[in-house]
């Protein structure tokens, strides 16, 4: 009977999420009400409390579905030894595009992340979990770089922290302006020619 209860909670939670990706992509986020996301989930305002405090959590929540699964890529490079960072970062950006150009939930996702958030007074939650999603993806990033220099026994053309802060803003400006204009250019291919442009330019060419 626990087990069943569980798996009951779990359920109702994917769906909760489920129904508030659909109506933060109709509404905006700052329109939409806890009340608005249990009607499209077909469940009483009560079951949102039990999984979530406040509206701002169900959206990280949401947004951390996709998010973490690219930490986590992000946070094994470098741990491998027969490895090649440089080349485990370029995969790992490149896959993180790939899901946002080619899986529905994650690019809804996105869309809403750019496009259908407004940081008025109850999302700064909200805000304050988008800019450590930024420190923290800089952070590998530079981790990334640098373990790739030093195996390379190279200098990076400027600073690391500069370095990585500049390819973390190459991959945030692609995304947005693709979400804008998907017909525009594909993602994927055109991210990977800026992505090894960026690196050329770092000074980190060629194989180890």
């Amino acid at each position: 009977m626990v087990r069943r209860t569980k798996e009951d909670a779990q359920a109702t939670r994917q769906l909760l999420l489920e129904a508030a990706q659909r109506v933060f992509a109709e509404k905006g986020v700052s329109r939409t009400s806890l009340q608005d996301i249990a009607l499209a989930a077909g469940v009483t305002r009560g079951a949102i409390y039990w999984h979530f405090k406040n509206k701002a959590e169900l959206f990280n929540a949401m947004m951390e579905c996709v998010i973490l699964p690219m930490e986590r890529a992000m946070q094994q490079i470098g741990h491998d030894a027969s490895q090649d960072p440089l080349a485990e970062l370029e995969r790992a950006m490149l896959q993180s595009l790939h899901n946002i150009a080619t899986d529905a939930s994650t690019r809804a996702t996105f869309e809403i992340a750019t496009q259908k958030v407004e940081y008025v007074e109850e999302l700064l939650v909200v805000k304050h979990r988008h800019a450590q999603c930024q420190a923290d993806g800089a952070r590998e990033m530079q981790r990334s770089l640098q373990e790739a220099a030093a195996r390379r026994s190279i200098t990076l053309a400027m600073p690391p922290s500069m370095a990585a802060q500049g390819l973390q803003a190459l991959m945030v400006g692609l995304i947005h302006s693709w979400m804008l204009a998907p017909e525009a250019f594909e993602l994927v291919a055109v991210s990977r020619s800026a992505i090894r442009t960026y690196l050329v330019g770092l000074g980190l060419t060629g194989s180890m």
